[in-house]
């Protein structure tokens, strides 16, 4: 989608430079106690995947190309169906016409009492002035209401189109998951002599998690780990930055609490139904299910340099998910949890330039889980599967023996300039006319364009915990570490089995 929409209060993005190599990540401690009173941490009814709209006022607009949407209708109500959205898209442009309408009025009733006030300033006659202080005074009455129901239905247009997922990529699958198709077949599954156990059976051997301590202080989907286990998650962690990091990112930790407006301008929505977003009650800020949020919230209201892109970050950060509806043998222990340690990776590109920068992503994901030994298929995701922002998304599913099925590891998403028209995140393309005048001015300065955002899991903490204990685990109760984490895990090369 082009547009040209000017974008106000935007700033020139400051951009942090890093060079050291490993990192050891530390848990933040939070705090949700600004007033005298605790304000407590709630799920609210809402989706992450833009499929209700909430009913209150907006309180930012997206720079949605009404124009294309509008001259490519067909295309977009046939997108609408095939990722089974439930947008409203007839109304959406019936709004869109009403407020062009209110416009074109609103603008001619400016006119006119324009044109009032200057035929005021010459000599007149009082009666003739009376009469237009009378005309004046009814048009910008007029005009007042008509500018309130001008603001009015541009926020309810704007409540509307943001529930519009993005388009898809003309080669992703058109369905349900069942129709995504595999894109890569990584390795073979591992083969035991002997009875495979699942990761809650090594874990509990080999005094590695407790959930039921968990359970009693946080809830059900919590855990603690223990022993070689915290060990794991700080090597898989920094094991995870150095090898990214190696290839051009660099390294952040992220802010654990956002505004709920950053929430739903990376497109996830924190009201409406099966929320994966906790809020903070009482504030407008909630907990990240993912470092997507905060890192792409880190350029918002900016324009960026030319020569500065492509921006490529990977995110250290702990995530929280109300994992609604989510329940199961097959959801049984780290596979599905409320918090967990994730490192992110993300890139602000040139339009051009994204789909390029996907394929460096889920090479970069499937370098890594090779490395690792595992044995994995990459998915290119069907329509339905994808979530409002993704244009196309890749996922990598694992192989984990206890559990006896692929468990997804990790995805890739190229969100084109959905997030960006959101998070109003632009850049100047370097021009011809920037280069050779000697004078610069707005004449010779090209034209800002919306940049494109991709993101990708390089590693889920809890998933590669599974993956490494039950492909690694030995016949006499331990478990190896592969070869790469090794030095990340102070030279420990094996899990023993506890002495009972």
């Amino acid at each position: 989608m082009g547009c040209t929409c000017p974008n106000s209060n935007l700033k020139l993005a400051s951009i942090p430079t890093f060079s050291s190599s490993l990192f050891l990540c530390k848990t933040s401690t939070l705090r949700f106690q600004k007033l005298p009173l605790p304000r407590p941490i709630k799920a609210l009814s809402s989706s992450s995947l833009l499929q209700t709209c909430t009913t209150n006022s907006p309180q930012w607009k997206a720079t949605i190309d009404f124009k294309w949407i509008k001259d490519n209708k067909e295309d977009v109500a046939a997108n609408i169906k095939n990722r089974n959205s439930h947008v409203d898209l007839d109304l959406v442009l019936h709004l869109y016409d009403k407020m062009f309408t209110l416009q074109k009025e609103v603008e001619r009733v400016r006119a006119e009492r324009n044109a009032v006030a200057n035929k005021m300033k010459g000599k007149l006659e009082p009666s003739d002035r009376q009469r237009l202080i009378e005309e004046g005074k009814n048009l910008k009455e007029g005009l007042a209401a008509l500018e309130e129901d001008l603001a009015k239905l541009n926020d309810e247009l704007q409540q509307e189109a943001r529930c519009l997922p993005n388009m898809t990529h003309p080669d992703a699958p058109i369905g349900g998951e069942d129709c995504s198709t595999i894109r890569k077949m990584v390795g073979s599954s591992p083969k035991f002599t002997f009875p495979v156990k699942d990761h809650l059976q090594l874990g509990k051997e080999l005094d590695l998690f407790d959930f039921d301590a968990a359970a009693e202080v946080s809830g059900s989907k919590f855990y603690y780990l223990k022993n070689e286990a915290v060990l794991l998650e700080m090597a898989l962690v920094n094991w995870t930055l150095s090898e990214v990091m190696k290839r051009g990112f660099t390294p952040l930790t992220t802010p654990e609490l956002v505004r709920s407006s950053v929430v739903e301008k990376c497109g996830f929505q924190p009201r409406a139904n099966n929320t994966q977003i906790y809020s903070i009650d009482d504030s407008d800020q909630c907990l990240i299910g993912t470092a997507e949020i905060p890192v792409g919230g880190l350029h918002m209201d900016s324009i960026l340099s030319d020569s500065l892109l492509p921006l490529k970050y990977v995110a250290f950060s702990h995530c929280f998910r109300t994992e609604a509806g989510a329940a199961g043998m097959a959801t049984r222990g780290l596979y599905r949890v409320h918090q967990f340690s994730k490192v992110e990776m993300f890139i602000f590109c040139r339009p051009e330039d994204s789909e390029h920068y996907h394929q460096e992503l889920i090479k970069i994901e499937e370098d890594l889980f090779s490395s690792l030994g595992f044995h994995f298929k990459t998915l290119d995701m069907a329509s339905e599967d994808l979530g409002a922002p993704a244009y196309r998304k890749f996922d990598v599913e694992a192989w984990m023996p206890g559990l006896e099925r692929f468990g997804e590891i990790s995805s890739a998403s190229n969100c084109t300039d959905y997030q960006s028209r959101r998070l109003g995140i632009r850049y100047r393309p370097a021009s011809e006319a920037q280069v050779t005048s000697a004078k610069k001015s707005k004449g010779n300065l090209a034209p800002t364009q919306f940049v494109h955002t991709l993101n990708a899991t390089a590693c889920a903490v809890p998933r590669m915990i599974i993956c490494l204990l039950e492909n690694y685990q030995q016949e006499d109760g331990s478990v190896l570490i592969p070869e790469p984490l090794i030095p990340f895990m102070g030279g420990l090369s094996v899990i023993p089995r506890k002495s009972l």
